[in-house]
C-alpha cells in the first residue's frame, strides 16, 4: 500500500518535473524564436538612410555573426522575468500569517505611494502612475487570491496569460523602438535613451506627437494576442502542475549557468566594437545592452577610463594655453576701457545645425530671419558645439567649460555655487534669469540654474492667457518670446540691468506649431517646418524687442544649443556639431564675420570682452579677440571627448584608446577625416591637459 503510494508520488514528482522542463524549453524555444525578428530589425536599420554603408567581408560577418551571439544572449538574460513567475508560483505564500504579513507590506507601500510624495514624483506624473497602477494590481490581486481560494487556478491562469502578453509585447515594441532611435541619432540605444527613460512624461508624449502610434500599436498588440493564444495553450498545464522545490532548484540551476554564460558573452563581445566604422560597430551591439552600460556608466572618472598626463604636466600645458595659474586654471580679465553695463539677452536654439541656414549653403529659404541677423551682427561661421544635447549647450553657454566625460554637469549631484556666467553678471549688479517654455525640472535644469543664483521662469509661470499653443515639450516659441518681452520690461524699470537667458523648444521633434504662421502646414511635422517656424517666431520677437525703450542698450546673443542630428560615420561627425552663432547689438557692435575656429564655450567670454567687463575667471572659454585667444574647439559625446586645433581632431575614448583624424574642410560644411597612423604629440597632449584638468575640479566651485 505505502510502496504503491511511493511510486504513485514519484510518478506525479517525474511528470510534474517532466512538464515544467519541457514548459522552460518550450519558452527558450520560443525566445531565440525571436532572433528572427532582430535579424530582420538588423537589416532594416542598415537599410536606414542614417546608415552608410561602406562594409568590406569581415564586416559583414562580424555584424550578423556577433549581433546573433548578442542578441540571444539578451533573450536569455530578457526570460528572467518568466522564470521568476514560474519559480515563484506556489500555495504556501496563501497561507497563514505569510499571506495576511504579504498583503500588509503591500497595501502600507501603496497608501505610502498614493498619499506621500516620492521620489518617483520626481521625473514627471507617468513615473509615479505606472508604480500606483503596478501596486494596485499586485493589491487587487494578491488580495482576491489570498481571500476567495477558490478563484486562485483560474485567476494563476489569467495572471500567466498577462504576463506571457507582456513578454512578448515588450520584445516586439523594443524592436520597434531601435528602429525609431537609430532613424534619430544613428545608433543604437546610448545615453540619450537613458535620459527618455527616465523623463518618461515629455518623451512619451513626444512620441505619440511624432508618430502614428495609436495603429501601430493596435497591429503589434494583434500579434502580441495571437502568439500568447499559441504559447499559452500549450504550456497552461504548468499552472495545475507546481514542482517541487528541488525540480524548481535543478532547472533553476542549469537557467543561471545560461545567465552567466549570457552576461560573460554580452561583456567579451564588446571588445570587438572597436572599428574605425561606427556603423559596424553598432549594428553588430544590443541596443539592449548598450542601453544598461550607458545607465551604469553616467559618470566616468577620466583618471581611470582615458589616457592620462602627469598632473603637475597638464596644469602647466592649462596655465600656458589659457594664460592662468594653479590647478583650477585662475586667471584675471583686465580691460583698459570703461565697463559697459548693457542688458544681455542671450537665446540657445533648440537643434539648429548650421547647414539650416542660407548663409552656410541650405538653398530651402527656412531661416529668412536668422540669415538678415546674421548679416547685421557679430557672426562666427566656424564655431561648434560641446555636445549633442540640450544640456550640453545649456553647460558651454553657462560654465564655458570642455564636456565632462559621462553625464553633464548640469544633471549630476552637487552643481550648485559653480563659477558661471550667472556668477559673473550678478557680481556686475545684473538681474539674472533662466527662461523656459517646458517644465524646468527636465534634465534638472531648475535644480542646475537655481542652485548657481539664476531666476527661474518656466510654464508654470505662464497664465491660461499666455498660452496659445504648446506640445509636450513646453508652449511655442511665440508664448515664450511674448513672455520674454514682459519680464524684460518689468526688468527694465527697475534701474538695474538684466540678463535673460531663454531656451526654446518649437524647432524638436514632433515639430508642431501654431497653424497659418509660415507656409509649412503642422500636421506634416516635418523639420524643415520646425525650423521655419523657429526662425519665423525669433524674426517677431526681434520686431517686438526693437519697439521696447531697452533695446539701444541690449545685446542679443544667439547660438545653437547643439544640431539636429548627430549621427555619423565617425565616432564624431564635426559637420553634425557646425551650430550658428551671432551677437547683435546695433550701433554697439559693427557687423563682421568672424571665420576663427570657436568653441561653444567661448560665447560668453567674448560677450564679457566685448562689455570691456574686467572679473576674475576659471572658465576656459576665451573671448576670440584676445590677442592671447588659441583657436580650438570641443566636440564630445558622453564618452568620446573630442578636441580640434588647427586641422587635427584628437579623440580620447574609454579605455585609454587614442585616434587622430587629418581634417579637410569641404565647401559644402561636410569634413574629410583621414586616421593619423602617426600620433602628433602636441595636440594630443593639448587635449589630454584640457579634458584632464576638468576632470580634477570636476565642477570649479566658487
Amino acid at each position: 500500500m505505502i510502496s504503491g503510494r511511493q511510486n504513485t508520488l514519484n510518478g506525479s514528482n517525474k511528470n510534474q518535473t517532466k512538464l515544467f522542463t519541457s514548459t522552460l524549453l518550450y519558452l527558450i524555444i520560443f525566445s531565440l524564436s525571436i532572433e528572427v525578428i532582430e535579424i530582420i530589425a538588423e537589416i532594416i536599420l542598415l537599410l536606414n538612410p542614417q546608415t552608410q554603408i561602406a562594409f568590406s567581408f569581415t564586416d559583414w560577418i562580424q555584424i550578423f555573426l556577433l549581433g546573433i551571439i548578442n542578441d540571444v544572449c539578451i533573450t536569455t538574460i530578457a526570460f528572467f522575468f518568466m522564470w521568476l513567475n514560474l519559480i515563484f508560483r506556489s500555495q504556501s505564500k496563501y497561507y497563514s500569517p505569510w499571506g495576511y504579513i504579504i498583503f500588509g507590506l503591500i497595501a502600507a507601500v501603496f497608501v505610502y505611494i498614493t498619499f506621500f510624495n516620492t521620489i518617483f514624483d520626481e521625473y514627471g506624473s507617468v513615473v509615479s502612475k505606472i508604480v500606483w497602477y503596478f501596486l494596485l494590481y499586485k493589491l487587487l490581486s494578491f488580495g482576491l487570491r489570498l481571500f476567495i481560494p477558490a478563484i486562485r487556478k483560474n485567476w494563476s491562469i489569467i495572471i500567466y496569460y498577462f504576463i506571457l502578453f507582456l513578454y512578448i509585447i515588450t520584445i516586439l515594441t523594443n524592436a520597434i523602438g531601435e528602429y525609431f532611435f537609430w532613424d534619430e541619432f544613428g545608433v543604437r540605444y546610448n545615453f540619450i535613451a537613458v535620459d527618455y527613460l527616465i523623463y518618461t512624461n515629455e518623451v512619451i508624449g513626444n512620441i505619440l506627437e511624432s508618430y502614428p502610434i495609436v495603429p501601430l500599436f493596435s497591429i503589434l498588440v494583434i500579434i502580441s494576442v495571437a502568439i500568447t493564444y499559441f504559447i499559452g495553450r500549450k504550456t497552461t498545464k504548468t499552472i495545475n502542475n507546481i514542482p517541487s522545490f528541488k525540480n524548481k532548484l535543478v532547472v533553476s540551476a542549469l537557467y543561471c549557468i545560461l545567465l552567466i554564460l549570457s552576461g560573460t558573452l554580452l561583456n567579451i563581445n564588446t571588445h570587438f566594437q572597436n572599428k574605425p566604422n561606427v556603423y559596424v560597430n553598432e549594428l553588430q551591439a544590443s541596443g539592449v545592452f548598450k542601453f544598461y552600460m550607458a545607465f551604469m556608466n553616467s559618470e566616468l572618472d577620466y583618471n581611470k577610463f582615458y589616457v592620462t598626463l602627469p598632473q603637475k604636466e597638464t596644469i602647466e600645458i592649462i596655465n600656458n594655453q589659457y594664460n592662468s595659474q594653479g590647478i583650477n586654471n585662475i586667471q584675471v580679465i583686465t580691460d583698459t576701457l570703461p565697463e559697459v553695463h548693457k542688458n544681455i539677452v542671450l537665446i540657445t536654439i533648440e537643434s539648429l545645425s548650421a547647414s539650416f541656414l542660407a548663409h552656410y549653403g541650405n538653398t530651402d529659404n527656412i531661416t529668412p530671419n536668422l540669415d538678415k541677423l546674421m548679416d547685421e551682427s557679430l557672426s562666427f561661421t566656424n564655431l561648434f558645439a560641446t555636445g549633442n544635447r540640450t544640456v550640453r549647450g545649456l553647460e558651454a553657454v553657462t560654465l564655458s567649460l570642455p564636456p565632462s566625460a559621462g553625464e553633464s554637469i548640469i544633471k549630476r549631484p552637487n552643481n550648485q555655487d559653480l563659477f558661471s556666467t550667472g556668477e559673473i553678471l550678478k557680481d556686475k549688479g545684473y538681474t539674472v534669469q533662466y527662461l523656459y517654455g517646458g517644465d524646468s525640472y527636465f534634465d534638472n535644469m531648475e535644480t542646475f540654474f537655481s542652485g548657481n543664483g539664476y531666476d527661474i521662469i518656466d510654464k508654470k509661470d505662464f497664465t491660461k492667457d499666455e498660452i496659445s499653443f504648446s506640445n509636450i515639450w513646453g508652449v511655442c516659441d511665440e508664448d515664450m518670446y511674448n513672455k520674454a518681452l514682459g519680464v524684460f520690461s518689468k526688468n527694465a524699470e527697475m534701474g538695474k540691468p538684466f540678463f535673460g537667458h531663454i531656451m526654446t523648444v518649437s524647432n524638436h521633434r514632433p515639430f508642431t506649431y501654431p497653424e497659418n504662421k509660415i507656409d509649412i502646414p503642422t500636421n506634416i511635422k516635418s523639420r524643415n517646418g520646425g525650423v521655419k517656424y523657429t526662425d519665423y517666431a525669433i524674426g517677431k520677437f526681434m520686431d517686438e524687442a526693437r519697439k521696447q525703450p531697452w533695446f539701444d542698450n541690449t545685446i542679443f546673443v544667439i547660438v545653437a544649443d547643439h544640431c539636429a542630428s548627430s549621427a555619423g560615420k565617425t565616432e564624431i561627425p564635426l559637420d553634425k556639431y557646425h551650430i550658428p552663432a551671432l551677437i547683435y547689438s546695433p550701433g554697439f557692435i559693427e557687423p563682421k564675420q568672424v571665420n576663427t575656429l570657436t568653441s561653444q564655450i567661448d560665447i560668453m567670454p567674448t560677450v564679457f570682452g566685448l562689455l570691456h567687463f574686467t572679473y576674475k575667471s576659471q572658465f576656459y572659454g576665451k573671448n576670440v579677440f584676445s590677442p592671447d585667444y588659441k583657436p580650438r574647439a570641443f566636440v564630445a559625446t558622453y564618452q568620446n571627448l573630442g578636441y580640434l586645433e588647427s586641422d587635427i581632431l584628437t579623440i580620447l575614448s574609454p579605455i585609454r584608446k587614442v585616434e587622430q583624424y587629418k581634417v579637410q574642410q569641404k565647401a559644402n560644411l561636410e569634413f574629410n577625416l583621414s586616421f593619423l597612423d602617426k600620433t602628433d604629440s602636441l595636440y594630443l597632449k593639448n587635449a589630454i591637459a584640457n579634458y584632464q584638468t576638468v576632470g580634477y575640479q570636476q565642477i570649479a566651485k566658487r
